[in-house]
């Protein structure tokens, strides 16, 4: 595969250089802005892509991110790794930063440069810390065999340790600062950019891509086993814009979207499953209900929150449907809260729902019980209107005597044969006291 690829970019060079006006290099410029997550790596991955088989000579990703999810993070790593052209990242315009999972895509690119008054850094990986997890023994009595401070749990100890080799083994691959690399992840230590480039970090500062350029030209980089010099002279830039598909799955993927989407499906579903027939919310549930559960499987979802939303919509639509003076009302809504808190299993604030929108969703399914069940109080207060229980106390009217001298009362429109302890005629009026199979009992009224 990669001798093809080879022989084909050699083969598209060669004609280039036969046709004078066609051999002009390109640089493809591609952002990797705001949050790390599936549609940032969707498009940075995609773009590399485009521009290998574009023919592009270099690419560019201007980097300014808090960072973000580490998948999302090592998928674009792995695509910048496994690049047949050279990838620079570059942390611009001036007031950027490459924090955390940012400082993991410098130190894998082939070339790392930064704007002035940028800083990358603060590598350690944010869910160190998390509650509840598990800790190792007491290690005050241990030889102090290092100056590092340790994380303090068994979690948080296998986290580092891995984030530390990972980032380590892309400072050795590139040759730059694996020991401060280390203690970007270790102590979450930071560097603006001068001092980066005194330390060995980066490559070089850059105030803007043009300046990039001009120092790129000229400078030797490694691709596998062999290096090759760059011609940035005159290189032609091309931006890789985000297209629909990036921009449809950066709205899905959001945490907040993604939450209401899965709402969305699971109360348009219920509503089709009580009222068949009306078609509209059971194709809009499926429909919101499968993209949540697209955008789930690109996000970091605790599945026992998952779990907990679905247990308490349960539970509220059982108080609805046969109330319990509250129980299930009041667990329903507590197992959906917590589960909404649940739902995203990260610590990167990009990447957890937002607390209005808990609140407003936790608000309204609330209100949507107490309504249901104020309907049902007051079903339940309401006269009897239906059945035969309304009759009791009801007035009739003496129609007729029948031949076997029982008496025929209208009651309520409708013809009855009756029992009388009194004797009756027709035009008597009647108040229903009994009923006994289809015969009414009546006494004659003011008797």
């Amino acid at each position: 595969m990669a001798v093809s690829k080879a022989l084909r970019n050699a083969f598209l060079l060669a004609i280039l250089l036969a046709v004078p006006g066609l051999a002009r290099a390109e640089a493809w410029l591609i952002d990797v802005q705001g949050a790390i997550g599936p549609a940032t790596a969707d498009h940075m991955v995609r773009g590399l892509a485009r521009a290998d088989e574009a023919g592009a000579e270099l690419v560019i990703l201007r980097v300014d991110t808090p960072g973000g999810l580490d998948n999302a993070m090592r998928q674009m790593i792995q695509a910048i790794l496994a690049a047949d052209i050279p990838v620079v990242a570059h942390v611009a315009p001036s007031g950027a930063r490459a924090a955390s999972a940012g400082t993991y895509l410098l130190y894998a690119s082939h070339v790392a440069a930064m704007a002035p008054a940028t800083n990358l850094g603060a590598a350690t990986p944010v869910q160190v810390g998390s509650p509840g997890l598990p800790s190792l023994p007491d290690q005050s009595d241990a030889p102090e065999e290092a100056d590092e401070p340790q994380p303090g749990t068994a979690m948080e100890r296998k986290m580092v340790n891995d984030a530390i080799a990972y980032i380590q083994g892309l400072a050795q691959l590139r040759g730059r600062n694996g020991e401060w690399a280390a203690r970007s992840v270790r102590e979450g230590a930071s560097l603006p950019a001068e001092d980066a480039l005194e330390k060995g970090v980066i490559d070089l500062i850059a105030s803007d891509t043009d300046d990039l350029l001009r120092q790129l030209d000229g400078r030797e980089v490694r691709m596998g086993e062999s290096s090759i010099r760059l011609a940035t002279d005159g290189m032609a830039l091309r931006t890789h814009e985000l297209d629909w598909r990036s921009e449809f799955l950066g709205v899905i993927t959001n945490p907040n979207v993604a939450y209401i989407l899965m709402l969305v499906g699971i109360y348009g579903l219920l509503i089709e499953f009580y009222n068949p027939g009306i078609g509209l919310p059971g194709v809009l549930g499926a429909i919101s209900l499968l993209l949540a559960l697209y955008a789930f499987q690109a996000l970091p979802v605790s599945y026992a929150g998952v779990a907990l939303i679905a247990l308490g919509i349960l539970l509220m639509v059982s108080e609805a449907m046969a109330p319990s003076f509250g129980v299930l009302g009041v667990g329903g809504i507590v197992a959906f809260t917590v589960g909404s808190i649940m739902l995203m299993d990260t610590d990167v604030p990009a990447y957890q729902i937002a607390l209005p929108t808990i609140i407003a969703v936790v608000a309204f399914s609330a209100g949507l019980l107490i309504f249901a069940l104020g309907m049902l109080l007051r079903a339940r207060h309401q006269a009897v209107v239906s059945g035969v229980e309304h009759l009791h106390g009801a007035p009739g009217i003496v129609e007729a005597i029948s031949s076997d001298g029982h008496p025929m009362v209208r009651v309520e429109g409708e013809l009855w044969q009756a029992a009388c302890e009194q004797s009756l005629a027709p035009g008597d009026e009647v108040v229903v006291s009994d009923l006994k199979g289809l015969t009414l009992t009546v006494n004659r009224n003011g008797a």
